[in-house]
């Protein structure tokens, strides 16, 4: 089978390890035959190291450390390269450690080369006195006697040591018990075999896409709030943790860790690999239903901060505004908070905490998810976060309030986080104190302190969409009336139409490019001769060999061209449709201008404005036109969708009172174009 070029460098490759006597020969071969060799094959360790050696695996045992070794390595190196080129998922039996009763330590069999091939290692964790009796009970193998004890020290040596290499070396690690084997295990493997943080994102995003609120399309802004220390001081995972398995004691006078914090302080940190890392300790510590009701346990000791909580029941009454919680802990236990306080139909949780969640939650998917609302559902978002995980989510959000809780129990290195974020990254944040007597994260001039039940901030998250948010629109007429009035005439006079009209809508182009592009693209200096026959310093629009100037057919290539004409420097381009803008044409651009004749409603430039943020989400636009009818800057439908967008400001000569849409002779088309005789 020829290899797959979209196959990773490094397959997903899955060790199958215990003692001898756990089993491991006998979980392979039920798995070869539930999961088949479509995607998956299967390798026996020593099998594959006997191979390779001549006189098998006899004659492997009685070469010296050194050249077992090499034959361990090079026999992994084999089975990684066969997976690569076949395309599949492999999972191999293996040995970690030999441990002869009555020595003071084992012996480890494992090399670097395992380290750096396997992506997963399920261990078979056999109760020993099962091991014992298999171990006697096995015909055929000769395997010498062991006591109870003695394994259960095996088998607790190979679990630490285990779990601390694959933290160090980004290897995911499950604990697999008796009543776990074998369907938990072929779940597993399913998993695995498919998962990698494209698809994490996918299912979460998929996720955000079937909330109903999102689904009806009537939303125009949503609350997307962090859980631990955000709508609470408490945080759930500590206490899930301090409920189910006793802290880990660490020599030297550390305090005690819980589990999932030993592995987001190992080399795994808060990453993509860290958050299924402890999907699996969940997976490992408890079933389903066992776990269910630790997690409803643990929601009933939840109080939530008051203000959060009239906060929350006021955004589950609007119908035009909605609200998520995104949590990177255990999402079953937020649902069961939000039900208890009778927010479960109005809210949406979404989290991880099981493989069966199918995602778990990181800094970058908290991000995702609010680029997400922004950018394909066009909604307005405000998000609220507390610590490092949450700066992602709040940078892109249109409001961010950092929320502040106590010193005893706030993040410690958020205060750090956040300065560079404001300072290198743009992130522009308020703050919210809970409660409200504790001090300032920063600054108070670098993040005012807003009030979270303020009438003021209340009113601009939940006021109709468009009310908070106005359009950015720029009247000549109301700056420069008497201009205005010479140069709107022969657009008005019936009369001129065909080349006459055309070079006065290039004037207008001409005249609003030169008065007000200059203010808000920004002008830089430019070296031009002068008359007297030396060099003297000019001025041309800021990066103006980086601006697009775009007519949108047919009524706006007339003024595209005047635009053109005061920037000749700038792209230009016809556009009938929004995809006849490229990607190609939006790269690297500096801005784009987009020119229309008259706007009578906001159908077009709504519709060229998603296409653009779909290939460019950051790029500034200007659309200039001659005539803008005033019913669509007051408000509407259309013009609240469009106040959703950054970086979007309008330029028009008037503003017009006139709800008349010119058909035949009087529309600016037919008058631009002298096209009367095809009406």
């Amino acid at each position: 089978m020829a290899q797959n070029p979209s196959f990773p460098v490094k397959p997903v490759v899955i060790g199958i390890y215990g003692l001898p006597g756990s089993g491991k020969t006998t979980v392979l071969n039920q798995l070869r035959m539930t999961l088949g060799e479509d995607h998956f094959m299967y390798f026996e360790g020593s099998d594959e190291i006997g191979k390779l050696v001549c006189g098998g695996i006899t004659s492997f045992k009685m070469l010296d450390d050194k050249a077992r070794h090499d034959f361990r390595e090079l026999a992994i190196s084999c089975t990684k390269n066969n997976c690569i080129a076949h395309g599949k998922t492999g999972v191999i039996t293996g040995h970690f450690m030999f441990w002869n009763e009555g020595k003071r330590s084992g012996s480890t069999v494992y090399t670097q080369s395992d380290l750096d091939t396997y992506t997963h290692i399920l261990y078979l964790d056999v109760p020993p006195m099962e091991i014992v009796k298999r171990r006697l009970d096995d015909p055929g193998r000769d395997r010498s006697h062991v006591s109870i004890n003695h394994v259960q020290r095996w088998v607790e040596a190979e679990k630490q040591m285990l779990r601390d290499l694959c933290n160090r070396n980004n290897i995911l690690f499950c604990a697999m018990t008796p009543n776990m084997i074998p369907k938990e295990v072929e779940r597993l493997l399913y998993d695995f075999s498919k998962h990698d943080e494209q698809h994490n994102l996918s299912k979460a995003l998929n996720t955000l896409d079937s909330i109903p609120a999102i689904k009806s399309g009537t939303l125009g802004r949503m609350i997307v709030l962090d859980a631990d220390r955000t709508l609470t001081s408490q945080d759930t995972g500590d206490l899930f943790w301090k409920k189910i398995s006793p802290l880990l004691e660490y020599a030297g006078g550390e305090r005690p860790k819980t589990p999932a914090q030993v592995v987001f302080e190992s080399p795994l940190g808060y990453s993509y690999d860290a958050f299924r890392q402890v999907t699996l300790l969940h997976e490992e510590r408890l079933r389903g239903d066992e776990y269910d009701t630790v997690c409803k346990d643990i929601a009933s000791s939840v109080t939530l901060d008051g203000e959060f909580l009239n906060f929350l029941h006021l955004i589950a009454q609007q119908e035009h505004v909605a609200a998520v919680v995104v949590t990177c802990g255990l999402a079953q236990i937020w649902k069961y908070v939000l039900e208890l306080e009778g927010l479960q139909e109005k809210i949406t949780v979404i989290g991880g905490g099981r493989i069966s969640a199918g995602f778990v939650v990181t800094a970058e998917v908290k991000g995702a998810l609010v680029g997400h609302l922004k950018d394909k559902h066009h909604h307005e978002v405000c998000a609220f976060g507390d610590s490092p995980l949450d700066l992602e989510m709040l940078s892109r959000a249109g409001k961010a309030i950092v929320v502040v809780g106590d010193e005893a129990s706030r993040s410690v290195s958020m205060e750090t986080a956040l300065k560079k974020a404001i300072e290198n990254d743009g992130l522009k944040a308020k703050q919210c104190l809970r409660p409200s007597h504790v001090s300032p994260r920063l600054t108070t001039e670098v993040l005012p302190i807003i009030e979270l039940m303020d009438p003021d901030f209340m009113d601009s998250l939940v006021s109709e969409c468009g009310e908070a948010t106005k359009l950015k629109v720029t009247s000549a007429d109301k700056l420069n009336p008497k201009a205005v009035k010479t140069l709107m005439t022969p657009m008005r006079n019936s009369n001129v139409q065909g080349p006459r009209l055309r070079e006065a809508h290039s004037d207008v182009g001409w005249y609003l490019a030169n008065t007000f592009l200059p203010a808000l693209i920004g002008v830089e200096e430019a070296a031009i001769p002068h008359p007297q026959r030396h060099n003297t310093t000019g001025y041309q629009l800021w990066r103006e060999d980086k601006i697009l100037i775009v007519a949108l057919m047919r009524g706006g290539e007339p003024m595209a061209f005047g635009v053109n004409r005061a920037f000749e420097r700038a792209m230009f381009m016809h556009a009938y449709q929004p995809i006849d803008l490229q990607h190609d044409h939006l790269e690297d651009r500096f801005a784009v201008i987009l020119v229309y004749s008259v706007v009578n409603s906001w159908g077009t430039i709504l519709d060229f404005m998603r296409h653009i943020r779909d290939l460019n989400k950051e790029v500034p636009v200007v659309v200039t036109t001659g005539v803008m009818q005033a019913g669509c800057v007051s408000g509407g439908r259309l013009t609240a969708a469009l106040a959703k967008y950054d970086n979007l400001q309008f330029i028009t000569l008037r503003i017009s009172e006139n709800k008349y849409k010119g058909t035949g002779a009087s529309d600016t088309g037919n008058r631009l174009f002298n096209t009367l005789h095809l009406l």
